[in-house]
């Protein structure tokens, strides 16, 4: 399909209801307003195509930026083009989804997380973080580094509390993450929660809540879920 004809869909499946929603949720770029599942089902006709998925981003368009992270081969990435989608991602659900979703399963994850969550840009930081909580569940993720992993625990335990709105959020998700992959990191990032106590984030005019870090992976521990890995994080 041409970028034309997936525009021309995206327009059809468009609801005032929907810009709403994503309205409520922060979004304040050009939109037609496409529920997720509406996107997946375009996604059907036009299939994996990296090309066209990268010509949706450029639109600046949320709803084709979203479709685009959905198409897009991860493998077939640049590290600047995907320096380029972290920057320009038109609202959270692009950046912290779309985008990070492709960053994980690229070969270029560590390194640019590890620059853009040591950066002072809070988008880029939020990204980073997100990538990584993807990329700790990804499958076929490479082993990482324990020195990696306690320098970000160290860095999320030191700058939640002051970190801007998402990043705060993105922060407590790889807690969560990283939480989840066993028993000792499990227990290990329980108690660094209760040290941080609840995590506050303006999630804007929605009944969205933070996550209890402690909560949650109790529960994923209770369900025997610890270790779970995905083949794909794109959902």
């Amino acid at each position: 399909m041409t970028l034309q004809e997936t525009m021309a869909l995206l327009r059809e499946k468009g609801t005032e209801q929907t810009r709403k929603t994503w309205r409520n949720h922060g979004c304040q770029a050009e939109m037609f307003g496409v529920k997720v599942g509406d996107l997946k089902e375009i996604l059907k006709k036009t299939k994996k195509d990296h090309s066209l998925a990268l010509d949706l981003f450029l639109t600046n368009n949320a709803d084709a930026q979203y479709l685009a992270g959905l198409m897009a081969d991860p493998k077939q990435f640049s590290k600047g083009e995907l320096q380029t989608w972290a920057e320009t991602g038109t609202w959270y659900m692009v950046s912290e989804y779309a985008v990070a979703w492709n960053v994980a399963e690229s070969q270029f994850c560590v390194d640019l997380c590890e620059k853009w969550i040591n950066g002072t840009d809070a988008k880029l930081q939020t990204v980073g973080w997100s990538s990584l909580c993807s990329y700790l569940l990804y499958e076929k993720r490479d082993e990482i580094d324990p020195w990696l992993i306690e320098g970000w625990l160290l860095k999320v335990e030191q700058n939640i509390a002051i970190a801007e709105n998402r990043v705060r959020y993105a922060m407590n998700g790889f807690l969560i993450a990283l939480g989840s992959l066993s028993l000792n990191y499990c227990l290990q990032c329980q108690e660094m929660a209760q040290r941080i106590g609840k995590v506050e984030v303006n999630l804007g005019n929605t009944s969205c809540k933070v996550p209890n870090a402690v909560d949650y992976l109790e529960k994923i521990k209770t369900m025997n879920q610890l270790g779970k890995r995905k083949k794909t994080v794109k959902c």
